[in-house]
């Protein structure tokens, strides 16, 4: 394989291995940041019922909370409910919410950090490959 399909090869996985880093990298700042400012609370988790477009499986839960100066707001999880991490209806949940906008929501121990983890070590594993197809076989 060289010449522009060789070429091709390479410049989009050293593309894709960028991308796929830098969502890491990003994610990883995120949560040190939601770590340091995030605000703590107690979110009442309301369960849903899923519409005919959810695509989401399982579907996610609604988590309500107060924020500092009062207002009650009502977001997303996150993460799905699972078997082992259950978020039952009606039960509470630690989560850390950015005060300027607190919309931006963690859950207290389901970050996902060693999701991050894996896309910044795969992303810089494919540049890696990029590169080294790139030198061999250019």
């Amino acid at each position: 394989m060289g010449g522009t399909a060789g070429f091709a090869v390479v410049v989009f996985g050293a593309l894709g291995g960028v991308v796929a880093y830098l969502a890491g990298v990003v994610g990883l700042r995120d949560l040190r940041r939601m770590r340091r400012v995030g605000v703590p609370a107690q979110a009442l988790v309301r369960a849903r019922v899923p519409a005919p477009e959810d695509r989401a499986l399982p579907p996610r839960p609604l988590l309500q909370f107060e924020t500092e100066d009062g207002r009650v707001v009502e977001v997303f999880s996150p993460v799905p409910s699972t078997t082992r991490h259950p978020l039952p209806d009606g039960g509470y949940v630690p989560v850390r919410y950015d005060p300027a906008d607190p919309r931006q929501v963690v859950v207290e121990g389901r970050e996902r950090r060693l999701l991050e983890y894996a896309f910044a070590a795969l992303g810089l594993l494919m540049v890696l490959v990029a590169i080294t197809l790139g030198a061999t076989v250019l």
